[in-house]
């Protein structure tokens, strides 16, 4: 029971490194530009990880969890923002070489315009509730500056895609098949909308944090370019 956390960040990460060095994939050639970005991202997101549970809008369940713990964040949390983001932005990777270079330049900011705006207004209506205020907002920021990119079509193509194994991940993580959720949410701070355990927010947390990581490889790729 201890280790069921971490069994879901290594199965989640396991695959995708094994095929990173394919012949015909060879993602570990973008390391240099993914790896520094990774971080920086895996940083970030545990800042607002230990923020978020000092103020009571998360916890984890400890049956589920090593009790191996850096600043109160429990070790499988960090790797979840290395192992989670890894995976996805490999699937990114991939579709990137199979889909025609037409497609990868296809532009839809009307998209990622109205898309921001009604997390804006999200933002706004769910004011008091910290979790979707927060994310919605940094979110609509987000697609905002990035709206006229080439890779955001491709990116998401490759979110709605991953959406399937996001909700297994996140259906274990709340709950699904287990007697109690590996992730406890403070009703008080979410929307109360839930796709059966999963709150929604954790769509857009998780778009939020896969798209940070494709925009900061997609930037320093260009810059070495």
């Amino acid at each position: 029971m201890r280790f069921t956390y971490l069994m879901i960040d290594v199965a989640s990460f396991i695959v995708p490194f094994v095929f990173t060095f394919h012949s015909k994939l060879r993602f570990d050639k973008k390391w240099k530009a993914f790896l520094p970005i990774l971080l920086a991202v895996a940083v970030l997101f545990c800042a607002w990880d230990a923020v978020f549970v000092h103020l009571g809008v998360w916890r984890f369940n400890e049956q589920y969890i090593t009790g191996i713990k850096i600043y109160d964040l429990p070790i499988e949390e960090i790797l979840f923002f290395i192992c989670i983001p890894y995976a996805c932005v490999f699937t990114y990777h991939c579709f990137g070489i199979f889909l025609s270079k037409e497609t990868h330049r296809v532009k839809t900011p009307w998209m990622m315009w109205l898309l921001s705006v009604s997390l804006i207004v999200g933002a706004i209506i769910f004011r008091d509730n910290l979790y979707p205020a927060v994310t919605f907002a940094f979110l609509a920021i987000t697609l905002f500056i990035l709206a006229r990119e080439d890779f955001m079509r491709t990116f998401f193509f490759t979110y709605l895609i991953m959406l399937l194994p996001f909700f297994v991940v996140n259906g274990i993580l709340t709950g699904i098949g287990l007697d109690e959720p590996v992730v406890w949410y403070n009703s008080n701070e979410i929307t109360g909308f839930r796709l059966l355990t999963i709150p929604i927010e954790d769509v857009f947390y998780g778009m939020l944090l896969i798209l940070l990581n494709v925009a900061g490889m997609e930037w320093l790729l260009k810059k070495e370019q």
